[in-house]
């Protein structure tokens, strides 16, 4: 008896099943063996047109699994390496580089047998990249087995060919690494700017000057022989023993401060769960004391409010003068409503300094008669 859609000619053994039906008894038996619904002949049915679409029925199982650009397409990829489904990943490489050699285009001469050679070494990679891994070969098989689920075949297909080869994981790492060291140097770069800047100002570098004097470091005497150094060389150094005196002596706040490693995007990642902790114990803390227990607020409280008030950052704020925090402090901005006078007084003194400023006038005078948006036509 004859199974059908089993191996390499299912057409030649269901019609020969489907000849066999021609014989009482013996057609119920075989016919089951397709996993097809049965047809039985009408009174007006042709045996000869039974016997097409009992054909039809049989190939439809396992063509109907063959989608078109997915895989190997129309072709099975078993059957192109000459394996079975039971056959194991060894026997699928031995296979792949038996046809592999064979089919390779450089055995060929003719531009005909070379184009050949061409498709089926393509068709025989194919069926090897799809077979050689185990979640592709799951997947295909699992088409061949449920023809009728496309839209699942595309999406697993495309999913796996779209997915990228590297780790999103690392591709994060890297990024967030790179993202750092840019960060870091350009931090520095930073700072070692408003140094040499500050190094400039009369204010700091009288004080530095005076500072390397009292250590000894400036007016040394030249050295003779072979370590004797040109003025050139002398100054630089002077100017280097300067910088390093304003550096350890002067706290630059805000955007120009001197860079921390713990402040780059990777520390400040990796340190966010004990950040976060932080700022809810913090939070209770702070309700606990001041909602619950009705406690007056310290100077560093205060200074917290204010700034929030201000809506500014901790290193914008860090970065105003300590006489001014104090007559924030004097003048209670911690308080919502005290905060909103000086706000108000603060705008008006604004208007009034740009009202009485020459440049301001000029610059209104300006937008007003030769500004942008004006229309003038010049006279014949």
């Amino acid at each position: 008896m004859y199974r059908c859609c089993r191996g390499s000619s299912p057409v030649s053994r269901c019609s020969l099943m489907a000849a066999d039906m021609a014989v009482p008894g013996k057609a119920e038996g075989e016919a089951a063996g397709c996993g097809s619904p049965l047809l039985f002949p009408g009174p007006s049915m042709s045996p000869r047109l039974f016997l097409l679409l009992l054909s039809l029925a049989c190939l439809a199982g396992r063509v109907g699994a063959l989608i078109e650009g997915l895989y190997c397409g129309q072709e099975v990829c078993y059957d192109v390496l000459g394996v079975g489904r039971e056959s194991s990943k060894a026997d699928i490489g031995r296979a792949y580089r038996q046809l592999a050699r064979k089919y390779h285009p450089d055995r060929y001469r003719s531009n005909e047998e070379k184009e050949n050679a061409h498709n089926n070494f393509l068709l025989v990679a194919t069926a090897y990249e799809t077979l050689k891994d185990e979640e592709t070969r799951k997947d295909y098989d699992y088409m061949l087995d449920h023809p009728e689920e496309y839209y699942r075949h595309y999406y697993h297909y495309y999913s796996r060919r779209l997915a990228p080869k590297v780790d999103v994981r690392i591709v994060i790492l890297v990024t967030v690494c790179v993202i750092s060291i840019f960060q870091f140097y350009s931090w520095r770069s930073s700072y070692n700017e408003a140094i040499k800047y500050l190094s400039t100002v009369p204010k700091y570098r009288i004080q530095a000057t005076e500072i390397a004097k009292q250590q000894g470091l400036l007016n040394r005497a030249k050295e003779k022989g072979k370590n004797r150094r040109s003025k050139e060389e002398i100054k630089e150094e002077d100017e280097e023993r300067i910088r390093d005196i304003i550096k350890n002596k002067i706290d630059i706040k805000g955007g120009y401060q001197k860079p921390q490693i713990y402040d780059i995007l990777l520390f400040q990642i990796v340190l966010f769960p004990y950040y976060l902790f932080k700022y809810i114990t913090w939070y209770i803390h702070w309700v606990y004391r001041f909602n619950i227990k009705r406690e007056e607020y310290g100077e560093e409280e205060k200074l917290y409010l204010i700034r929030r008030n201000m809506k500014m950052s901790q290193t914008q704020f860090d970065s105003l003068e300590d006489d001014r925090k104090k007559l924030f402090l004097e003048e209670e901005l911690w308080k919502r409503e005290n905060y909103e006078i000086y706000k108000n007084q603060e705008e008006e003194k604004m208007k009034l300094k740009m009202a009485s400023d020459p440049r301001w006038k000029r610059y209104r005078r300006w937008m007003k008669n030769e500004g942008p948006g004006r229309l003038t036509f010049a006279d014949d």
